[in-house]
């Protein structure tokens, strides 16, 4: 029989598609995952909202944690003084790293999400970073999650103990397309998730997120419900 804490995993929800369906598929694995968000400053706080519905949906524990690190306005994500790319859709994730780029911010995600699994003994982070339909964030590729899964056999109890603590991307190979018909599968409640980087009362259609996130209902031959707002 499986340990308590092989059926945990930390899942980082930011509230949007990629991350409610990662947890949703942690759920599918059979697993108790507890849910991490992170209030770091962002223009589109209200996808914390999200978050905590959709934690919900599943019954998920969620932890919520604000970390306003000042130097995280160099990214357009945070200050809302700076213009959000604009770009047609086929030059998203092929040009130069995008002003919405926050630096750091999967190393020091996947920083507490490592912690608070060493915490409660859960066995598994998982995270929805994928690495084809993406903005072209350095920490999206899988030669990072990697690298930080080693990071975490070698910096926590469990790894210290021989044990294994697996950093999970299941999205990882997946397009947009991929990722909404998994979500459909896994019945994410797809109405409850937010994309889009502006953060108004609607999505704005006009950021990299709201781009991919259309061309991947498009593309699945899904209805997006999150834009019936």
């Amino acid at each position: 029989m499986r340990s308590a804490s092989a059926c945990r995993a930390v899942v980082l929800l930011s509230g949007g598609l990629d991350s409610a369906t990662a947890l949703y598929w942690a759920r599918s694995r059979g697993w108790r995952p507890a849910a991490l968000s992170v209030d770091y400053g962002q223009r589109h706080a209200r996808e914390l909202a999200s978050a905590r519905a959709v934690a919900r949906s599943l019954g998920a524990r969620h932890y919520e944690v604000s970390l306003p690190l000042p130097w995280l306005a160099s990214s357009s994500l945070v200050d809302r003084r700076k213009r959000l790319p604009d770009l047609p859709e086929g030059r998203i994730g092929k040009g130069p790293i995008p002003s919405t780029y926050v630096p750091g911010r999967n190393t020091v995600f996947l920083a507490l999400a490592v912690s608070l699994a060493d915490a409660a003994g859960a066995r598994r982070v998982v995270l929805g970073s994928n690495s084809l339909d993406f903005s072209g964030y350095p920490d999206c590729r899988p030669a990072f999650v990697r690298a930080f899964e080693r990071v975490a056999k070698l910096g926590t109890r469990l790894g210290a103990r021989g044990g294994a603590l697996r950093v999970l991307a299941p999205l990882q190979r997946l397009d947009k397309a991929g990722i909404v018909r998994l979500a459909a599968r896994l019945k994410v409640p797809l109405e409850l998730t937010w994309s889009c980087y502006e953060g108004g009362s609607r999505p704005c259609g006009r950021c990299d997120s709201c781009k991919l996130r259309a061309r991947g209902f498009a593309a699945a031959g899904v209805r997006d419900p999150g834009v019936d707002r």
